[in-house]
């Protein structure tokens, strides 16, 4: 099977995130198959971005890890303003003049849009048609939803009226929809799916990122870390982007209540928030949290096997009765470390599996009163829970079994 799968922010191990294209695409390659991922050069959520030649006007193509990648030029931007509108626009319509000559050139059996944003629905559709090819759109976040509901956008703003414009006319067009959220059914349904077409196909882990000795932390680092522990520390840690999503200043909040524990809060990352959290850290003398710069991704298992807890949080917010699918709760289940979930959402991965606790979001005595509870757990029960975790992870969470998982969602029967 031919899939180009067209993903505005696909990453690769090289590159930095988004992994989840880049991780589908390599199972699917394992299994037979030829997979082109269409990308745009610039991506604010990469590490590093492609080089361009031709003075960055013509497209890149190279094979990572038996995946082709096709590289389309798209301006820089920072924010969610102007720039990042021009971004999305120079990728979509550099797409849309190249679709023929790419229908004609890779011969795709399925085209997946699949960039948070659905307005590629509308080049998939002209792809898909073109090499008459099954059409497939993978939902993300729900936009408009999710933009209307986290940062206030009116409905009746032009850029909400094109995305829920594009939301419809991807339920109506698709053949196929995959869902990363897993109660998006009666929302989908309300704008137009046949619920016949939907399958959820969440995140989850590379199994052979988790095999084997990991990399070793930095040696400062690991000797930091390591005196903490040996000096009767409970290690809390989280690690990822520090954002407004994640919740960190209710973490903080906990920490300034748990300030006679023997506790220390690590948190290792990056993010817009970053500086202000440091801050407030220094304002407030809190000396039992540490902040870390973001570490190389190959570290990360060995960072997280430091942790005696591991904390995610979200804020309270009524997008997340869609359901929630984050990469970092898979990755501390994987290294079978206890979980605090400050979270309400429409599903609870760390109850299902049995991991950790779940807490109420923004209430910083919840999460202090879980903490207290995981740290009065004895060893060998917090070892259980994260034990667990990993079995959890396994057996429904690597991408062997999501891309297999898709694969079936492909081969099913087209519903008109």
């Amino acid at each position: 099977m031919n899939i180009l799968l067209i993903n505005h922010y696909a990453g690769s191990p090289r590159h930095g995130m988004e992994y989840r294209p880049y991780y589908l695409a390599r199972e699917w390659v394992r299994a037979g198959h030829k997979v082109q991922i269409v990308t745009a050069a610039y991506s604010h959520v990469r590490t590093r971005q492609p080089e361009l030649a031709a003075g960055g006007t013509q497209p890149l193509d190279e094979v990572i890890d038996g995946v082709a990648y096709r590289w389309l030029p798209a301006p820089a931007y920072a924010g969610n303003g102007v720039g990042r509108v021009r971004n999305i626009w120079a990728f979509l319509s550099r797409l849309w003049r190249e679709s023929a000559r790419l229908a004609r050139e890779f011969r795709p059996d399925v085209v997946i849009a699949s960039s948070t944003y659905p307005m590629d629905i509308w080049v998939a559709r002209r792809l898909a048609r073109k090499a008459n090819a099954k059409l497939v759109f993978e939902v993300h976040d729900l936009w408009p939803a999710s933009p209307i509901e986290l940062s206030g956008m009116s409905p009746r703003h032009p850029f909400i009226v094109l995305c829920q414009k594009a939301e419809n006319d991807a339920y109506r067009d698709a053949d196929v929809v995959v869902s990363m959220l897993p109660k998006v059914a009666e929302h989908m349904r309300a704008h137009g799916l046949d619920l016949r077409k939907l399958h959820i196909v969440p995140n989850g882990i590379a199994h052979n990122d988790w095999q084997g000795e990991p990399a070793p932390l930095g040696a400062d680092l690991a000797a930091q870390l390591a005196a903490l522990k040996a000096a009767g520390r409970t290690l809390v840690g989280y690690a990822g982007s520090h954002g407004l999503p994640n919740a960190l200043d209710v973490l903080l909040d906990a920490a300034a209540l748990m300030k006679a524990q023997p506790c220390t809060f690590v948190l290792v990352g990056d993010g817009h928030e970053k500086a202000r959290l440091a801050q407030r850290v220094r304002d407030e003398g809190l000396a039992n949290v540490l902040m870390l710069p973001p570490i190389p991704k190959a570290q990360i298992p060995a960072l997280l096997r430091t942790f005696d807890i591991a904390y995610i949080g979200w804020q309270r917010v009524p997008i997340y009765r869609f359901g929630i699918a984050p990469n970092k709760l898979m990755d501390y289940m994987m290294a079978a470390r206890p979980v605090l979930h400050s979270v309400e959402a429409g599903n609870d991965p760390v109850a299902e599996a049995r991991c950790g606790v779940t807490v109420a979001p923004e209430s910083a005595q919840a999460v202090a009163d879980g903490l207290r509870a995981l740290m009065a757990c004895p060893t060998e029960e917090r070892l259980a829970m994260g034990e667990r975790g990993r079995a959890f992870v396994l057996a429904h969470h690597t991408y062997a079994v999501l891309a297999q998982r898709f694969i079936d969602a492909l081969s099913a029967k087209a519903v008109r």
